[in-house]
């Protein structure tokens, strides 16, 4: 059985968590210009009006919230059923990065990191299943991360966090296929962000975030359940994923010059 796509955007409901900047940016573009209707939330309302403008009167919502507080979620969703009966897809793009290696681990850092995300797509996926479940049709699209494959160097709270998230994908999956609903495991490489400018160290494989965005909704479109990009490098980090350990660490200690 394969899951459903969307053969077009154009007067489907989206809701954007992560809108403000980098990937969830340039997929709101993309979005707008398609001609869905896209709920957009992130934090900094100040990056959300901007995008809002960008689409025709009563094309957008703009929804500011903190994906680690469960009452402004709840209050997105709600607006959102308010003015449109629900959603045709959830696109969770938010997410937080900190480089944390085992010399310098704050388990606070850690916490928040975990809060944003993990705990944060679980609450939205929460908040939206019953009506999708009630509907048997629906989208589910979460951004992950290739950190998640397997332990990298300075993804020391990152890495175990997206490595949740592929597990929290495979099971909504294997749950949601015979209800009609269609999950999308995103798992990005190196992408030109705010988040990725922190780095120090070479990124292999490089993309803008206009690239990513097309690699998802493509995904999307499709009906794929894992959409992972830039292909060269995450294959590459797919098949690291099969070898035997001591093979593994040699590679990435040879390979990664961090």
């Amino acid at each position: 059985m394969k899951q459903r796509g969307i053969s077009s955007f154009s007067g489907k409901r989206v809701w954007l968590i992560g809108a403000s900047s980098g990937i969830g940016e340039a997929c709101a573009q993309v979005l707008i210009k398609a001609g869905a209707k896209v709920a957009l939330s992130s934090r900094r309302v100040e990056r959300l009006n901007p995008l809002a403008a960008l689409g025709d009167l009563g094309q957008t919502l703009v929804l500011p919230l903190d994906v680690t507080v469960d009452s402004e979620l709840k209050n997105s969703y709600q607006s959102i059923l308010s003015s449109w009966d629900g959603i045709d897809l959830l696109l969770f793009v938010s997410g937080a990065y900190s480089p944390l290696r085992a010399d310098n681990f704050d388990i606070n850092t850690a916490e928040q990191i975990i809060d944003s995300n993990l705990l944060g797509p679980m609450r939205a996926v929460a908040l939206v299943l019953p009506e999708m479940l009630k509907a048997h049709t629906g989208h589910i699209a979460i951004v992950g991360s290739v950190a998640g494959y397997s332990g990298l160097p300075k993804a020391l709270a990152y890495g175990p966090s997206k490595a949740a998230i592929i597990n929290f994908c495979e099971t909504l999956y294997y749950d949601l296929l015979p209800r009609g609903i269609s999950v999308h495991m995103i798992s990005p490489g190196f992408v030109a962000t705010e988040a990725t400018a922190q780095n120090d160290f070479e990124m292999p494989a490089l993309i803008s975030a206009q690239e990513a965005a097309s690699e998802i909704l493509s995904g999307i479109e499709n009906g794929e359940f894992d959409i992972h990009f830039p292909k060269r490098f995450s294959r590459f980090l797919k098949f690291l994923r099969i070898l035997p350990y001591p093979i593994y660490f040699w590679i990435v200690r040879r390979f990664v010059k961090i």
